[in-house]
């Protein structure tokens, strides 16, 4: 696209201006870029206008500019490469991950609170897709997957963890189906929970063993479409870490 192809038509400033009350001008200035990358079809890896061309198309300063774009940088909306411009970025879930992780480290009180209330996120995620999983992955056979079951199973024989491969098998199977947004979800969540387990220090489950079974469970069930015995599997998989929190939390507590 050329600068002159650049539209800030349709970026409507005095709306940002009135939702926003007591917003920074910087802020008011990070939405109308969201609004120009939206207006254009701009899409992830896409270049976008320079400096000059944005200052042009919105009417804003260069120092509202300059913060809005750190801002948006933080959050992967847009990516600077140095030397060769600014691209609209892939927008991963990383700072979410952190300001979560953040989060739980900043509640002495109610720590263990937040932490069991990820794992029943990722819990409730897993259970709402049973069936549109089932549905991707009934009457296939897939090799990797049935691969890091069997990692799975082999570690927890031998009393080891297998965070690397459970990560891999949750957001594997998720992205089996037409949504583009579940598998880094239940991702970033999942690393989110990972991270902030040792921090408060809770043991990882002791039953290593129901753990990994559960996910052989689960691929069993969803390649013969059994939607229920998918679900069952999946509240399995998670019994040990709630068994686990359990014996953290007082009784009163609960």
């Amino acid at each position: 696209m050329t600068s002159t192809e650049w539209t800030g038509a349709g970026v409507d400033d005095g709306a940002h201006a009135r939702a926003a009350g007591p917003r920074t001008r910087s802020a008011q200035t990070a939405a109308q870029i969201k609004d120009l990358i939206l207006v254009n079809g701009l899409r992830p890896g896409d270049a976008m206008p320079t400096e000059a061309e944005l200052g042009t198309a919105l009417g804003v300063s260069r120092s509202s500019l300059r913060e809005a774009m750190r801002t948006l940088a933080t959050l992967g909306i847009v990516e600077v490469r140095h030397g060769y411009g600014t691209y609209v970025g892939e927008m991963s879930l990383d700072a979410l991950v952190e300001t979560l992780v953040f989060r739980g480290a900043l509640q002495p009180g109610d720590d263990l609170r937040a932490l069991r209330e990820i794992i029943e996120i990722r819990q409730a995620l897993d259970l709402a897709m049973a069936e549109r999983v089932t549905g991707a992955v009934a009457g296939t056979h897939d090799p990797g997957l049935w691969a890091m079951v069997r990692e799975m199973v082999r570690l927890s024989a031998d009393g080891c963890t297998f965070t690397e491969q459970d990560r891999a098998f949750h957001t594997d199977l998720l992205s089996r189906i037409d949504n583009s947004i579940i598998a880094p979800l239940v991702g970033a969540f999942w690393d989110v929970h990972t991270a902030v387990m040792p921090r408060l220090g809770v043991s990882l489950p002791t039953d290593l063993v129901q753990t990994a079974g559960a996910h052989e469970d689960m691929l069993r069930s969803a390649e013969s479409g059994d939607v229920g015995g998918y679900r069952a599997a999946v509240l399995r998989h998670y019994e040990p870490l709630v068994r686990s929190l359990d014996q953290h939390v007082p009784a009163a507590g609960r």
